[in-house]
């Protein structure tokens, strides 16, 4: 995986603690700048941490079903893929102004639990696991944090595009997985 494609998935799975980042700076209202970094810093370790996760969990996995990668990395970025965009056409996620540890490692579970599943499709690739989790960390941190101060500004009027976009790009990473892996282009 290059560093464009990993920057692409890294966006794609960032859409989702965006979306709650945006909602948080939207019921915050006035913010400062520790919300923005308690934001960025929650989201973007657990974005890290959870694809780390399951990577240990793949690579017990991996020299077993090695030859079916591309499939296994394919269906489950579309189910993810899938899953953000449905959320994205439901009701709207209510998220309240409270940043305590309870209320902010909830909601930090919640957005990355997708990233977990592609940390397992990084064992099947055999991806470089450390610099892979450090990249999507920042990036999340950073969309998480500027999300706070956009939902300060603008509301949550792109929520459901940011998670439609979110969805769409992990599905397009996967069929480029299973094109390559079947050694069609």
């Amino acid at each position: 995986m290059g560093i464009i494609e990993l920057f692409i998935l890294a966006v794609g799975l960032s859409m989702d603690a965006f979306a709650v980042s945006i909602c948080k700076g939207l019921s915050l209202g006035r913010i400062k700048a520790k919300h923005m970094c308690i934001a960025g810093a929650w989201f973007g370790a657990f974005q890290a941490l959870m694809p780390l996760i399951g990577y240990l969990l793949g690579s017990f996995l991996a020299d077993m079903i090695t030859k079916y990668a591309h499939w296994i990395a394919f269906v489950l970025l579309l189910l993810i893929g899938g899953n953000m965009i449905k959320e994205a056409f439901g009701e709207e996620e209510k998220v309240d102004a409270d940043m305590n540890a309870k209320n902010m490692l909830l909601l930090a579970i919640a957005t990355s639990i997708d990233a977990l599943a592609v940390g397992v499709t990084f064992a099947f690739l055999k991806v470089q696991i450390v610099p892979a989790v450090s990249f999507i960390g920042i990036i999340t941190f950073i969309f998480s944090a500027v999300g706070v101060k956009i939902g300060s500004i603008f509301g949550t009027k792109y929520q459901a595009k940011a998670e439609f976009c979110g969805g769409a790009i992990l599905i397009l990473i996967g069929i480029k997985i299973l094109i390559d892996g079947l050694g069609v282009l």
